[in-house]
């Protein structure tokens, strides 16, 4: 089985598009080597798919003949990515989470006419003279 069309249906990527484009931009070896998407992809192949600054890892147990399920996914890969490469992702999350809280920032339209709302009643209830 081509290998853009196993990483596409062992729901890897979305498309079998996408899994071409991370073989071309050398994201993904097999076998220490970086493939192209026309590559083969045999049993006991040994799979590095870099996806979301995350090495992942696999064995290719067997080849299936469609695209998965994603319960029966494990029965044609062994998962052999180290914990620590799934942590340092959680870790960076955070961090960026940290730096930039969730509604912070820009006003929204809503918040942007309530504060014009506010300041035009202020400054009618002003009196300067």
């Amino acid at each position: 089985m081509r290998l853009d069309k196993y990483l596409w249906a062992l729901r890897y990527f979305k498309t079998r598009n996408i899994a071409s484009e991370a073989c071309k931009k050398g994201q993904i070896r097999v076998n220490d080597q970086i493939a192209k998407p026309s590559r083969e992809v045999y049993p006991m192949d040994k799979l590095l798919i870099r996806k979301n600054q995350i090495n992942f890892q696999c064995t290719v147990l067997d080849i299936p003949t469609s695209r998965l399920g994603a319960k029966l996914v494990d029965m044609y890969r062994k998962d052999t990515t180290p914990l620590e490469a799934l942590e340092q992702h959680k870790v960076a999350a955070l961090a960026q989470e940290h730096y930039r809280k969730s509604g912070t920032g820009r006003p929204t339209k809503k918040e942007r006419r309530d504060l014009s709302d506010y300041a035009q009643e202020n400054e009618e209830n002003t009196d300067w003279e």
